[in-house]
C-alpha cells in the first residue's frame, strides 16, 4: 500500500490564504486541497480530501518528498543561448516533416518550406519548435533512421541557425546524435529512452534535457484495446520508474521531463482519466508536458471531427493543462494556443494583482 497526492481545489489568489493554499510547482496556480490516494497493486482502493492546511501533519517519509516535489519551483530549461522559463506554461510548436503523420504528414515538399514554417511558429510565440522525422500514429511503421535524420537534420540546421530553440522528437540515437550535432538542445522520445539502448547514453553524454513520454506498445500496434487497472496510477508508477532508469544511466533529475502520453495506448476514456487528475504527475518533480493538439479523442467527442477541424478541442485540452499547472503544451495551431494561453494569463495576472 503506498500514498499518492492529487492537487485539487484550485483557487484564484493566495491572498487572504496564509497557510490554507500552497502553489503548484512554482507556477502561476495555486490550490486549497489534495485527495491522498491509497494505491494497492496497480489501482486506487481510496481517496481522502484534505485541506491544505491540514497536509503537513499528515505526511511520512515517503509523501513528505512528494509534497516538497509538488511544491518546489521548476527551474528554467537551459537550450542553448535560449531560456525557457517554466514558470508559466509554454507552447511547443509540432514541426513533422513526415509523409504520414496523423494531422499534417506530407504538408512540406522540402526542408525550406518546413524551416520557414517553424520559423513562423517562433514568431507566433512557440518557446520551442518540436521537429519530427517519422511519425508515430497509431499504426505508423518504423521509419529507417537515415531517413528519419535527411528529413529532420537539415530543418534543424535552418532554425537553429536562426536562433530558435528546437527539439527533435525521435526514439533512436543515431537521429539524436545528428539533431544534436545539428543544433536541437532537447531530446523528446515517445518511449522515454526505451526503443533505442544507446538513447540514454546519448543524452547523457549531450547533457540536453530529456522528454520521457508514457506509451503502452507500439505504434503499430498501441491502439488495438489497450487495458489499464487504473491509468492514472498506472501511468505515474510507469514513469517514475523511467525516472529512476534514466537518473541510473547519468542523466541528472533537472534535466528529465515528464508526459503522460495522451493517445499513445490509451482509449478515450484513458486521455480524459488522465486530463483530469494531470496534476498527480506533479508529484514526480518533474516539468509536465502535454501533447493532446488535434488528437483523435477530440474527433470522438466531437461528432468525428477531422484533425484539421479540431482547434476548438486542442484548445480546450490546452487550457486544462494550464489550469493544472502543466509547463509545456504542444501544439500544431501555435498563434490560437498563444492567444488563449495569453488569456489565461492575464487572468492569473489580474487574480495575482494585490487589491489595494
Amino acid at each position: 500500500m503506498r500514498t499518492l497526492i492529487r492537487p485539487t481545489a484550485f483557487v484564484d489568489s493566495p491572498f487572504g490564504h496564509d497557510g490554507k493554499v500552497a502553489q503548484l510547482a512554482g507556477g502561476l496556480t495555486w490550490f486549497s486541497a489534495v485527495e491522498l490516494l491509497s494505491v494497492e497493486g496497480n489501482k486506487r482502493v481510496a481517496a481522502e480530501l484534505v485541506p491544505v492546511a491540514e497536509v503537513e501533519q499528515r505526511l511520512d517519509e515517503q509523501t513528505h518528498l512528494q509534497w516538497q516535489a509538488l511544491t518546489a519551483k521548476r527551474a528554467p530549461l537551459q537550450l542553448g543561448e535560449r531560456t525557457v522559463r517554466l514558470d508559466q506554461p509554454q507552447v511547443m510548436g509540432v514541426l513533422n516533416v513526415t509523409p504520414d503523420s496523423f494531422s499534417d504528414g506530407g504538408r512540406f515538399a522540402d526542408a525550406d518550406s518546413a524551416a520557414t514554417a517553424g520559423a513562423d511558429m517562433a514568431a507566433e510565440g512557440a518557446a520551442i519548435i518540436d521537429v519530427g522525422g517519422e511519425s508515430t500514429r497509431p499504426g505508423a511503421k518504423p521509419v529507417w533512421e537515415g531517413d528519419e535524420t535527411e528529413r529532420a537534420v537539415p530543418v534543424i540546421r535552418q532554425l537553429a541557425g536562426g536562433g530558435a530553440a528546437v527539439s527533435i522528437d525521435t526514439r533512436k540515437s543515431e537521429v539524436m546524435t545528428a539533431a544534436l550535432a545539428a543544433g536541437a538542445r532537447l531530446v523528446n522520445d515517445v518511449s522515454a529512452l526505451t526503443f533505442d539502448p544507446r538513447s540514454a547514453e546519448v543524452v547523457a553524454a549531450a547533457g540536453v534535457p530529456v522528454i520521457l513520454m508514457h506509451h503502452l506498445g507500439d505504434p503499430e500496434t498501441m491502439q488495438d484495446a489497450p487495458r489499464y487497472d487504473d491509468v492514472l496510477v498506472e501511468v505515474y508508477e510507469w514513469l517514475e520508474e523511467r525516472i529512476a532508469a534514466a537518473e541510473a544511466a547519468g542523466i541528472d533529475r533537472s534535466m528529465i521531463l515528464v508526459d503522460p502520453g495522451f493517445g499513445f495506448g490509451k482509449t478515450v476514456a484513458h486521455n480524459l482519466e488522465l486530463m483530469n487528475g494531470l496534476a498527480l504527475f506533479h508529484a514526480l518533480g518533474c516539468p509536465i508536458v502535454v501533447g493532446a493538439s488535434r488528437k483523435r479523442t477530440i474527433g470522438a467527442l466531437s461528432g468525428e471531427a477531422p484533425a484539421d477541424q479540431r482547434l476548438g478541442g486542442s484548445i480546450a485540452f490546452a487550457l486544462k493543462a494550464a489550469e493544472q499547472g502543466a509547463q509545456i503544451v504542444r501544439a500544431h495551431d501555435v498563434f490560437a494556443t498563444v492567444q488563449a494561453l495569453k488569456v489565461w494569463r492575464g487572468l492569473r495576472d489580474q487574480a495575482l494583482t494585490p487589491r489595494v
